[in-house]
């Protein structure tokens, strides 16, 4: 692997807050065209882990080191937008472009057309002057996945993005991050608790558990000895009409 495609790279990282150790000794890679899914339980550290991707938490020791001009896209919760402000879809999106605009510089033409461009490119152009709070989740998340690409960005991170929707929206927000990854090429990186629904979509995944982390590729993650030793109960992977389906105590993990 050519060193010009690593766009995030942890070396023997240790994680967590004054004394309190959330996450130890974490080593892996982001590559560019690299599509991780980040998985674990609430309280597992997977936030944590997020904060360090994004730069904002730094290691209590061990290396993240980040390719120079690499841009983020970040995709937060829903829920992070206060329903109180009556912004528009457009107004939410426009959020996005501040970060190249700098202090006291108004949004240009050229932003404005990168909105719409980002709205085309989800489809909900038709939504752009619709209130943001009146939306149904799958439109939120897709208006906040186009705020996101307004920074024309390197890697696009997600934070359960389908979380709380149902399973039409989750569908077809799933897709709409296979499209972005596969087509615009894009770096992705997605956060969830839903292990089958990453599974399905992502190359690699991470497992963040209490003081626990294995990084892999799918098919070398997803065993029934692996993830039945890693939960501690009898763990099945199996696959119906060419999705992997993860079967713990006869429920979805």
């Amino acid at each position: 692997m050519n060193s010009n495609d690593k766009l995030i790279e942890f070396r023997d990282v240790h994680l967590g807050y004054g004394r309190k150790n959330v996450l130890s000794r974490i080593s892996f890679e982001i590559e560019r065209s690299d599509f991780l899914g980040i998985v674990g339980p609430n309280g597992s550290g997977k936030t944590t882990l997020l904060r360090s991707i994004l730069g904002i938490l730094r290691p209590t020791a061990g290396e993240v080191r980040r390719a120079q001009n690499a841009v983020i896209g970040y995709v937060p919760q829903r829920d992070t937008i206060d329903p109180i402000m009556p912004f528009t879809v457009f107004d939410v999106v426009l959020m996005g472009r501040y970060g190249r605009l700098g202090l006291f510089r108004r949004p240009s033409i050229l932003d404005f057309d990168k909105v719409q461009e980002a709205l085309a490119h989800v489809n909900i152009e038709d939504l752009a002057n619709r209130s943001f709070r009146d939306l149904s989740g799958g439109q939120k998340q897709r208006a906040l996945i186009a705020r996101a690409l307004v920074t024309q960005p390197d890697i696009l991170v997600l934070d359960e993005p389908t979380n709380g929707m149902d399973l039409a929206s989750r569908s077809s927000t799933l897709e709409l991050i296979k499209h972005l990854h596969k087509d615009d090429k894009l770096t992705v990186i997605m956060v969830s608790h839903l292990l089958s629904d990453v599974a399905n979509y992502v190359n690699r995944i991470a497992i963040v558990e209490d003081r626990y982390f294995q990084v892999g590729r799918v098919g070398e993650i997803l065993t029934d000895s692996n993830l039945s030793k890693l939960y501690g109960v009898p763990v099945t992977v199996g696959d119906f009409q060419g999705n992997k389906i993860v079967v713990a105590g006869g429920k979805n993990v």
